[in-house]
């Protein structure tokens, strides 16, 4: 007798037997080799041609929202930004202008296009003092926030 097996006598430990795994069945397909013909013409469908969503950073300040993004390649004037209510949309494209024949990629990860992102601002703004500036390739969108009160004082009349 072994020593697991003492020490299993001494502890009365059941062994319990697994439970069988079911096999599941494979389903074998046969792929027979398909010739193309010369006269088969590929027919490639277009597809719908997305835009691309910029990367943007929100903060407040005591009187303001402001939303920065990197959009390097894009002049301001190819900017269209607005705001409506609680929202503010920035849309553009940016192109590559160097267009060369042949030419190969070893990386493509800038992108190209037209560009768009939605943001939903937190706080009630005053879009018709929104200011936007372009610096080095940065749009910074300043929102002056509207002003609330928060805490209102109430007078109660006695009356007679």
């Amino acid at each position: 007798m072994g020593f697991l097996d003492k020490l299993k006598g001494s502890m009365e430990v059941e062994e319990k037997e697994e439970p069988k795994k079911k096999k599941k069945k494979v389903k074998k397909i046969k792929v027979e080799k398909a010739e193309l013909k010369p006269e088969a013409k590929l027919e490639l469908k277009e597809e719908p041609q997305t835009e691309g969503e910029l990367a943007i950073d929100v903060y407040e300040t005591n009187g303001d929202i402001i939303v920065q993004s990197t959009i390097g390649g894009v002049k301001a004037e190819d900017l269209d930004i607005s705001i409506e209510s609680d929202m503010v949309t920035v849309r553009g494209t940016r192109e590559n202008k160097i267009e060369k024949e042949g030419k190969k990629y070893f990386y493509q990860e800038c992108y190209w296009g037209s560009f768009a992102r939605k943001v939903i601002l937190p706080e009630k703004v005053d879009g018709s003092r929104a200011k936007a500036s372009m610096k080095d390739g940065v749009l910074t969108l300043t929102i002056p926030k509207l002003h609330q009160e928060r805490k209102r004082k109430i007078t109660v009349k006695q009356e007679e």
